[in-house]
Order: C-alpha cells, then sequence, then structure tokens
C-alpha cells in the first residue's frame, strides 16, 4: 500500500468530519497557525483531535509506511491493555479504512492524547535542579518496577517514548514495537532504538523481558544525573541522556561509565549499576527481582532563591523573544513569560526557570483548560488569566512573593493559594497583612472593605454580578488603576483620599479619574484631569461619546474596554500614548482622530473595532503594536507615516475590508499574519524591507498583485497561501528560500520568475497553482520539496537544471497539462508519486545519476510511450509505472535488483 504524505494527512484532517468514519465526530485541535496540531515521527504523523461533546482530547495516529502485521498486532495490544489499570499505560484502538484521503481509506490509530512533555526534554530542562532530578529518577523506577512486573514490554524504552504529565507522573507511548503473551513465537517488529538497545539484540528477542536493559540503562543515567549534573553536560543529549551505543560495545572503554565510579558512595547508584552491568551481560534481568528497582522517595531541604522581576512586557523583550513550540514567548533568558498565543489550548505546563507571569500573559486564551505553575515563579502579573474560560482552577505554589493588580480578572475558576505571600479567606484575596485587597472573588451581596486595608488593586472588584455595594474605609489611601472595572454597584466612599462625585471616582484632587461608574452617554472630563487612569471606563456600555481635555496627557491601558456604544472620541494634541486595549472592542466606534504627540498605539489598542472606518495615524507615531487593528472588518484604507519602523504581528488581521495600504520606507518588516484575511487588492513593499514573515498575506483573496524589492532576503512559509486572484509577482535576486507553501493555492498565478539566488523551494510551495504555465528554475536550486508543484494543472514544461539532486514525493503530482521534462543527471532519486497521474506526459529521460525509481512516480502518465531505465538504476518501487497503458516499450537493465508489486500494472 503506497501510504499518503504528511501534507495529504493535513488536508485530510483539515476536514475531518467529512474525511473519518466512525470517529467523525472528532475535530481536530489548531495551532496558532490555524493549521492541525501535530507531532511527527519516524513512520507516523500523530494529530490532536478533540470530542466537542465532552471536551476530551486524543491522539490520532497517522502512518506513512506500511508494517507487516499491524492491523493483528494492535488488536492483541488493545486486548491485552484493555483491563490494564495504570497511569504509566494509555489504552488504544486501532481502525482499519477509517481516514480518507485522496478518496483512499487508511488505517489510523487512536489514543488518549497526554500532555506533557518527553523524558529528554524534562532532563534537559531540569538538569541542574538535583531535587527535580532526584525525583524523576525515583517515578521512572517506580515505572521499571512495574512494567518488569507485568506480563508485555514495551519494545522501544527511550526518552521520546516517556511522557512526564504535568503532575510530573510518567506515561509510556508509542506502542508500534510491543509485547503481548498472544504474540509468543513471532518475531520482534523493531530491534530498538540503538542507544537504548542491547548490541546484540535481534528481531528473535522477542519476549517479556525485551525492556529490561534499556530500563537499566536509564535509571542509572538519570540517577547519575541528580547526583551530578555535570555529567550530562559533558556526555549528555536530550535523545540519549548519558550513555550512546558505542559505549555498549565495549565498557571498558566506556568514559561514560568510568565518570560514575566516583558516585558509588550513593548506594542507590550502585545498585543501578549494578543491574545495567547485568543486563548487559545476559540482555535482560531475569535472575534479578523487580524490586530491586524501588529507590527511597527524595526530599528537597534546599532553599529557593528569591527574585522579583517586572511584570510590564517592553516591545525590546518581545523583539528578542524565544516562541516555544505551543507558540508561547519567553523572554531571551528564559525568566519572562511575556505572551501565549490566543490558540493556546487544553494543558500547558510553563518552563521550569520561569519567574515571571508578565501582564496579561494568558489573555483570552479561551481554550486552555488547565496550567502547571512552577516553583520558579516568583512574580504574576495583571490580568494574566483574563478571559481563559476554559480553566477551571489555577494552583499558586508558595515562590510566589507577589502579584501586580489582579492576576484573576476575568477569570472565575477554582483558585488555590499554597503562598504565605498572601491570605485568602472567604474567597478574598489579600497580601500577607491585610494591607491590599488584590482580588474579591465572592458571591456576597455586600461587602465592607477591612479597616487593615490602606491599598486596594487594579480591577480588584471585577464584574461582580452578585455584589450590590461596597464599603471602603477611610483607612484607604491608595487605588491602582480601577478597582471596580466591569461593576455597577453602589460604592461607598468613606477615605478623604478620593472625591466620588456623580459616580465618578476620583483621586483627592481631581489630577486622575479612576472609575466612572455612571450611566449618562456623554461625559465631559473636567479640565483637572491629566490621567485616566487603567480600566477607567471599561465596560461603560452606556457611554456614545466623551470629550477629553488638552489637560489630558495620558490614557491609561484598557481605558475604554468594552464601551460598545462609544461612537466616536476625539484625543487631545497632549497625549502622547494609547495605551494597550485602550478601545478594546469598542464595536460602535466609526472614526477616532489621533493627534501628532502620540508617539506609540499599544497592543490591540483597536482590536475588535468592527465599526470603524478610517484612521489617521500621525507622523509622530513610530510604532504599531500586535493586533493593534485586529478585525476592524470595516477599515477600508490607513495610511502609514513614514515615522514608523515596525508593524507588529497581527496588526491588521482580518480586516477583510481594507483594500489599499501604503508601507513607508521607514518599516523594515513585515510579520507574522499581518495582513493575513484583509480585503487588499495590490500592495507595495518598500525598498527599506527586509522580511515578509509566516502568512504575512495569506488568504488575501482580492490580492492581484504585489512588488518584492530586492531588499527581501526571505519570504516565510505560507507567506501568499490562497491569494486566489494574484495572477503575477516577481521574486527579486536577493530572496534565497522560498518556504513551505509560499504560494499555496495561488490558483490565479500565471507565472513566476525564480532567481538565481534561490537555493531551495519549500514543500508545497506552489501546490494548488492551477494556472500556474510556466516557471523557470534557476541553476542555483538544489532541491524541489515534496508536493513542490502539486496541482498545478495548467504546466506544460519545466527545466530542472543539473544543480538538483532530489526531486520530492508528489513534487509533479496531477500535472495533467506537463507534456514533458528534463532530469538532469544531477539527481539521484525520484520521489514517491512524484508523476502521479500526468496524464500529458509523453516522454520523460532518466539519467544514469539515478539509483531509484520511488513508488507510483509514474503512476497514471498515460500518455507515455517509451522509457529507458538507466544502468544505474537498482530498484523500481511498487505501482512505478502503474496505468500507464500507452507504454509500448521499456527497457530494464541488469542493475535492478527489485520491482515493486504492480510496477507496471495496466500497461496495456
Amino acid at each position: 500500500m503506497q501510504y499518503p504524505l504528511i501534507s495529504d494527512y493535513v488536508a485530510a484532517i483539515r476536514g475531518a468530519k467529512e474525511n473519518l468514519d466512525k470517529l467523525a465526530y472528532l475535530e481536530p485541535v489548531l495551532d496558532n497557525h490555524g493549521e492541525p496540531y501535530r507531532c511527527n515521527g519516524d513512520f507516523a504523523v500523530v494529530f490532536k483531535m478533540k470530542d466537542p461533546k465532552t471536551g476530551r482530547n486524543y491522539a490520532l495516529k497517522c502512518f506513512t509506511e506500511e508494517q507487516e502485521g499491524r492491523s493483528e498486532a494492535y488488536r492483541q495490544i488493545a486486548e491485552e491493555l484493555e483491563f490494564v489499570d495504570s497511569t504509566y499505560i494509555t489504552a488504544v484502538k486501532y481502525l482499519e479504512q477509517e481516514l480518507s484521503v485522496n478518496d483512499e481509506a487508511f488505517p489510523v490509530l487512536l489514543m488518549d492524547w497526554v500532555n506533557g512533555e518527553t523524558l529528554g526534554t524534562s532532563v534537559a530542562g531540569h538538569k541542574t535542579d538535583s531535587h527535580a532530578m532526584a525525583m524523576l529518577c525515583y517515578r521512572f523506577c517506580k515505572m521499571a518496577g512495574w512494567l518488569r512486573s507485568q506480563s508485555f514490554a514495551h519494545g522501544d524504552i527511550k526518552p521520546d517514548n516517556i511522557m512526564v504529565r504535568l503532575d510530573g507522573t510518567l506515561t509510556l507511548v508509542d506502542y508500534d514495537g510491543m509485547y503481548v503473551a498472544a504474540m509468543k513465537g513471532r518475531k520482534s517488529p523493531t530491534i530498538g532504538t540503538k542507544d537504548f538497545a542491547h548490541p546484540l539484540r535481534t528481531v528473535d528477542d522477542f519476549d517479556e523481558t525485551i525492556d529490561d536493559f534499556a530500563l537499566a540503562i536509564i535509571a542509572l543515567s538519570l540517577k547519575a544525573i541528580s547526583l551530578d549534573p555535570s555529567l550530562y553536560t559533558t556526555y549528555g543529549a536530550s535523545d540519549r541522556l548519558l550513555f550512546a551505543a558505542s559505549d555498549f560495545l565495549d565498557l571498558n572503554k566506556s568514559k561514560v561509565l568510568s565518570a560514575l565510579q566516583g558516585l558509588l558512595a550513593n548506594e542507590e547508584l550502585k545498585t543501578l549499576l549494578s543491574m545495567f552491568l547485568m543486563a548487559s551481560a545476559k540482555k535482560n534481568l531475569s535472575m534479578c527481582s523487580f524490586r530491586l528497582f524501588g529507590l527511597e522517595e527524595p526530599h528537597c531541604e534546599v532553599p529557593k532563591e528569591v527574585e522579583v522581576l517586572s511584570t510590564e512586557v517592553t516591545e525590546e523583550e518581545i523583539k528578542n523573544g524565544i516562541e516555544d513550540e505551543f507558540g508561547v514567548t519567553y523572554s531571551k533568558d528564559g525568566k519572562k513569560l511575556l505572551k501565549a498565543t490566543e490558540g493556546l489550548c487544553d494543558h500547558y505546563m510553563i518552563k521550569e526557570g520561569t519567574k515571571v507571569i508578565c501582564n496579561a500573559a494568558f489573555s483570552e486564551c479561551e481554550y486552555l483548560t488547565s496550567i502547571n505553575i512552577p516553583d520558579s515563579v516568583t512574580s504574576i502579573g495583571y490580568a494574566a488569566f483574563y478571559e481563559c474560560d476554559s480553566l477551571t482552577s489555577i494552583n499558586i505554589p508558595d515562590s510566589v512573593i507577589k502579584m501586580e493588580g489582579n492576576p484573576f480578572y476575568g477569570w472565575k475558576g477554582s483558585l488555590n493559594i499554597e503562598s504565605k505571600s498572601f491570605i485568602y479567606e472567604n474567597n478574598v484575596l489579600f497580601n500577607a497583612d491585610k494591607t491590599i485587597i488584590i482580588a474579591y472573588r465572592a458571591d456576597d451581596k455586600s461587602y465592607n472593605v477591612p479597616d487593615t486595608v490602606t491599598s486596594i488593586g487594579n480591577s480588584a472588584f471585577p464584574m461582580c454580578d452578585s455584589l450590590t455595594s461596597i464599603n471602603i474605609p477611610d483607612s484607604v489611601i491608595t487605588m491602582e488603576g480601577n478597582p471596580f472595572a466591569g461593576w455597577h454597584g453602589s460604592l461607598s466612599i468613606e477615605s478623604k483620599s478620593f472625591i466620588y462625585e456623580n459616580k465618578v471616582l476620583f483621586n483627592a484632587d481631581k489630577t486622575i479619574i479612576i472609575a466612572y461608574r455612571a450611566d449618562d452617554e456623554l461625559y465631559n472630563i473636567p479640565n483637572t484631569v491629566t490621567n485616566i487612569g487603567n480600566s477607567a471606563f471599561s465596560w461603560c456600555k452606556s457611554l456614545t461619546s466623551i470629550n477629553i481635555p488638552d489637560s489630558v496627557t495620558s490614557i491609561g491601558e484598557s481605558a475604554f474596554d468594552g464601551c460598545e456604544s462609544l461612537t466616536c472620541i476625539n484625543i487631545p494634541d497632549s497625549v502622547t500614548r494609547i495605551g494597550n486595549l485602550a478601545f478594546y472592542w469598542c464595536e460602535s466606534l466609526t472614526s477616532i482622530n489621533i493627534p501628532d504627540s502620540v508617539t506609540s498605539i499599544g497592543e490591540s489598542a483597536f482590536k475588535g473595532c468592527s465599526s470603524l472606518s478610517s484612521i489617521n495615524i500621525p507622523d509622530s507615531v513610530t510604532s504599531i503594536g500586535n493586533s493593534a487593528f485586529f478585525w476592524c472588518e470595516s477599515l477600508t484604507s490607513i495610511n502609514i507615516p513614514d515615522s514608523v519602523t515596525s508593524i507588529g504581528d497581527s496588526a491588521f488581521n482580518g480586516c477583510s475590508s481594507l483594500s489599499s495600504i501604503n508601507i513607508p520606507d521607514s518599516v523594515t518588516s513585515i510579520g507574522d499574519w499581518v495582513f493575513i484575511r484583509c480585503g487588499l487588492t495590490c500592495i507595495n513593499i518598500p525598498d527599506s524591507v527586509t522580511s515578509i514573515g509566516n502568512s504575512a498575506f495569506s488568504w488575501c483573496k482580492s490580492l492581484t498583485s504585489i512588488n518584492i524589492p530586492d531588499s527581501v532576503t526571505s519570504i516565510g512559509e505560507s507567506a501568499f497561501d490562497g491569494c486566489e486572484s494574484l495572477t503575477c509577482i516577481n521574486i527579486p535576486d536577493s530572496v534565497t528560500r522560498i518556504g513551505n507553501l509560499a504560494f499555496y493555492w495561488c490558483e490565479s498565478l500565471t507565472s513566476i520568475n525564480i532567481p538565481d539566488s534561490v537555493t531551495s523551494i519549500g514543500e508545497s510551495a506552489f501546490k494548488g497553482c492551477s494556472s500556474l504555465s510556466s516557471i523557470n528554475i534557476p541553476d542555483s536550486v538544489t532541491s524541489i520539496g515534496n508536493s513542490a508543484f502539486f496541482w498545478c494543472e495548467s504546466l506544460t514544461s519545466i527545466n530542472i537544471p543539473d544543480s538538483v539532486t532530489s526531486i520530492g514525493d508528489r513534487a509533479f503530482q496531477f500535472c495533467c497539462s506537463l507534456t514533458s521534462i528534463n532530469i538532469p543527471d544531477s539527481v539521484t532519486s525520484i520521489g514517491n508519486v512524484a508523476f502521479y497521474k500526468c496524464s500529458s506526459l509523453a516522454n520523460i529521460n532518466i539519467p544514469d545519476s539515478v539509483t531509484s525509481i520511488g513508488e507510483s512516480a509514474f503512476d497514471g502518465c498515460e500518455s507515455l510511450t517509451c522509457i529507458n531505465i538507466p544502468d544505474s538504476v537498482t530498484s523500481i518501487g511498487e505501482a512505478a509505472f502503474n496505468r500507464c497503458k500507452s507504454l509500448t516499450c521499456i527497457n530494464i537493465p541488469d542493475s535492478v535488483t527489485s520491482i515493486g508489486v504492480y510496477a507496471f500494472a495496466g500497461c496495456i
């Protein structure tokens, strides 16, 4: 059977409802790029799926290669594991002909999704933490002892096949090589991974002892690292821990084993070393009791170092930040968690060593269901978990000593506080001496603030629907931001440190608006006010217009957040900055004037302003923050002044009515997803731009032309994906690589010039460019990626230069108008399905350099009449020339040692 490519599986999973059979109720979980979340392996790809009714997540494994007896093996494995009640194992279900891919049904394996990280990743992240490593070794040895007492074996124990869950427990994954009692007498489908397999292991070794050597070597390695972390630095790697396969060939020459001699004073290490030597000598531990893996549970007595950093996020930190595999951005030094993508879902484990969870770090992660905060965290920022609606509970460890404002603003789940730096009583969170109210989370109808309180934090009483009245005593002298954002009950102020008149709360001298709580549609801010505080007018749903006087110099973060009836606003020349989320989701706001005094527009400043049709950005502005105009779907045009040097990620994402935009010469980079799904028809990129980010113009369906200047050196993945109206594009000499899916499904693109500077054409780069009739590939290109010209049905001819050494799988599949092609002498292999159903291809020359012709390489080339296979070819894959019904002559040289089944089937 010819199995699909990973790109084919991705396309099928996008339409899971139509392509799955018994599992059609599952839907794919999407990553932060909107694509099905997946993990690639050696012979399979695993997709994360979700049952929307139960919220439960599953792993759907799709195979990319055939394995003899797989179906029967997994039936027996499923029967064996059905009654195994242990967190070390997850249930499996093998389904034949379950997933339809390109109109053909393929098998899948369904498993529970295991949230966490691999053992290798965990070791790499905790190697210097002796207690964490000792606990990891203890838990692994408990699992090893349990596994050795079972009648089955995993078959391929290695760090990548062991998951460390959020709670620290371990689970084995990937059961392709598993042995169960029903398989006795068979050959093993694997001999394990070389760095964890006995050097004499063969396929004849297939019983319940095949894991013994790997268990011994991993247990010994973990214990050694816990005692001496420098061993990992000297000898280690995440995929093999300490020992390599070369060590097993001659233990007398093993430098790692020599290094362990200095640790023999530790009795547990001495025991584990003895077991390893026994397993090395005998290939198994049948002579040893599984109870020898029983270690004493370690206890931590080492005091933790405390470090308190700011919860604010700077532009410099974002610019230099590092994004993990889940789309969560950390500071360069790893100490601050800056921002999680809104698409983050299910469980997330914050990296060990993180000190700060920054302001709004997980805001709007509506699919996040649980989170693990490590003991390294000392500070949590304001609104860190805002609108994490699926997050049911949060545990705050003892290490946290600082909270900025109310981290739980907009979140109503269960809160557990372990930290002694806070008091949490009757669902109200205070600091340690009860002088500050951080968060009121109770359901009472009225609340009297205790006399001990001197300060009330920002958004301390957010959207308390049950609370009808609050009394503020005279002891309170400060309020951070607006403690009452989104709450409209009765407020009684006894403190002389504030003025409360006409339901508007000011500081004592009326220079700061703390909270606007009136129901008026129009409000004139007094001339005494210089500062509109954070969240001051947040969720004032009745407010339609407001007058801001010249006295105001700053508009705080979320100042008018959720003012859904606000239609217009005038910002005076005195204001220098528009804060993050300042006008977030002001969905009735049609226009706004930004004065010349403003220098920066914060992140998500106008996000969701769906009625905003025009805006003028003055010359004073130097930066436009991430998501600044996200989903401003009525915005038709915008002028970006020469002063702007950076446009943040997703700045104009979803601006579907935006038909034109001027990018000035001052801009040096176009970030990721900046213009995705915009209504742009054409765009001019200035010479100052050096990079076009991933999905920068993805699904700009009206974009017909674009000019890319010579300054651009890289075109990101999916940069023009889905630009179905784009007819032509010029790629300058400066570009060295065309990324994966760069022009995916640009179905109106008729021609393209690839310059000599380009060295590689990524996977699916021109996939689905159905109107592309000609293309010139320069001599600089060395590789043509998988599916590069898949479904380019108008492509009639193509010249492949001598520089190309490989033609990827499905490279020209369904190029039904392709009549001829020249394969140069440099090519050594023709990939699987490379010219599948190129029905017009009449002749092709295979040079002497080619050694293999892949499976279904020319399957369905019904116009191919004659072909000469050179002496260099040693193998012809399955169905290589299947259905070449016009093929009248073919020469098969003596060099060919294998011809796959159906290689010439249908050649009538």
